[in-house]
């Protein structure tokens, strides 16, 4: 038996829909933990390409049980939209390979309103969402005004949770934003439509995880967003509305931390985000346009440009440590091949003091001057590779001095965006 958690070591989109899809093969059960369909996960398979949002990305096998567990917020009509999207593609999608958890919370049509209301009334000092309502619905989880998958099965408490949310929520649109009311009984067919089609999908997750662990499944517990867009250990408030890591499986799956064997982090070999906030790294300058360019680094779900720059091992160390993560993958070494010098982060000087963790602050945190090492580059040679010994010498050091400083070993090691384009170093 063997359960373990793949989840992002930066700020998100350092390739974990390719390496979940990867270490999916040997999973029996492929279980999602928290977000919404903010996230966006591209999956390469042959001459295919799989964008997904909301999904485990082991649906691409026919074998394996997919899960969203308790700790996911459901926007049913996207969820349907990429079912029928997977289905166009020849993936089928069933009550036999996927499952949803009776106690997730429903993204309604109010909670994007006002996402995208709140966020305009940010003016310049938005957050930067993806207007998928997931904030707010997160918002009404902890004010415990949400509505979950369970309310959807039974009618007339969906009806009257519904009338209660929108009547309040109108009242907000209408008197603060200066918006035109949700109508109460469009919402309520439309919902009612999507209780039939999600019926047999919707179960106590919990259970059959647990069940499937104890009985000597393999489990991957897939993670969306990143280390540094964790609610707590994030760049709050530049941040996801959930815990992104490690300890947010016990909770949005329903699972004891003793049933958890190993942590693998998901780390690009630069670093990229979305979004503003400090970035200590970042490359405002043709480094950083060229990075952006060969990695393709624009957002799976908005399009977005994603800020880019050199590595940071300080992210690296602190994701280490906040999720107890026992072996990296890294990710696109390709992207910096062809380029003569590379820089790593070691540290961050703040105000003439040597640290290496992420202040709380970020006032400090944009305060903080990268320490950098530098590295002899390489060459395309390495997309080629697969197997370790196959890397070009430097590629080699420069995984070498990431495990030296950050103290965690490199297990898997991506050198393209398909699946045979992944060399396993260790096991994870």
């Amino acid at each position: 038996m063997s359960s373990f958690i793949v989840l992002g070591a930066q700020w998100g989109d350092e390739g974990k829909g390719k390496m979940t899809d990867y270490l999916a093969e040997n999973a029996d059960v492929v279980v999602r933990f928290q977000g919404g369909n903010n996230a966006g996960h591209t999956v390469e398979v042959g001459d295919k390409q799989y964008k997904l949002h909301l999904i485990p990305s082991g649906i691409l096998y026919g074998d394996k049980l997919n899960v969203i567990g308790n700790g996911v917020v459901v926007d049913p009509k996207a969820m349907f939209e990429e079912i029928e999207y997977l289905e166009g593609l020849g993936v089928k999608v069933t009550a036999e390979n996927f499952i949803v958890s009776d106690r997730a919370h429903l993204v309604m049509p109010y909670h994007r309103a006002l996402d995208a209301a709140k966020e305009k009334a940010r003016g310049k000092n938005d957050i930067g969402t993806t207007g998928k309502g997931i904030g707010p619905c997160y918002t009404d989880k902890a004010e415990r005004s949400g509505i979950r998958v369970c309310d959807l099965m039974h009618k007339e408490v969906f009806k009257a949770r519904l009338r209660e949310n929108v009547d309040y929520k109108n009242e907000i649109l209408c008197k603060i934003y200066g918006l035109e009311a949700l109508d109460f009984d469009v919402i309520y067919k439309e919902y009612l439509g999507y209780a039939e089609k999600m019926r047999a999908f919707v179960t106590d997750t919990s259970v059959r995880v647990f069940d499937a662990i104890k009985a000597g499944k393999n489990v991957l517990f897939e993670g969306a967003q990143g280390n540094l867009l964790d609610i707590d250990y994030g760049t709050y408030p530049f941040v996801t509305s959930s815990n992104t890591i490690a300890g947010g499986v016990c909770i949005g799956a329903g699972i004891g931390p003793n049933m958890i064997n190993s942590v693998v982090g998901i780390a690009k070999a630069y670093t990229t985000r979305v979004g503003k906030g400090p970035f200590p790294t970042e490359l405002l300058d043709e480094m950083g346009e060229h990075i952006r360019t060969v990695g393709h680094e624009f957002g799976v779900t908005t399009g977005r440009a994603r800020r880019c720059g050199w590595l940071d091992l300080v992210i690296l160390k602190s994701a280490a440590r906040v999720s107890g993560i026992t072996s990296f993958a890294l990710t696109k070494i390709d992207t910096l091949a062809g380029i003569n010098k590379i820089k790593i982060c070691i540290g961050y000087d703040l105000n003439g003091k040597t640290i290496d963790y992420v202040p709380a602050s970020l006032e400090d945190l944009a305060l903080c001057k990268p320490i950098y090492e530098e590295f002899q580059g390489w060459d395309d040679s390495v997309e080629k590779a697969r197997s370790y010994d196959e890397l070009p010498k430097n590629a080699k050091i420069y995984i070498k001095r990431i495990e030296e400083l950050t103290g965690t070993k490199i297990s898997i090691v991506g050198v393209g965006p398909r699946r045979d384009q992944t060399i396993v170093v260790s096991e994870i």
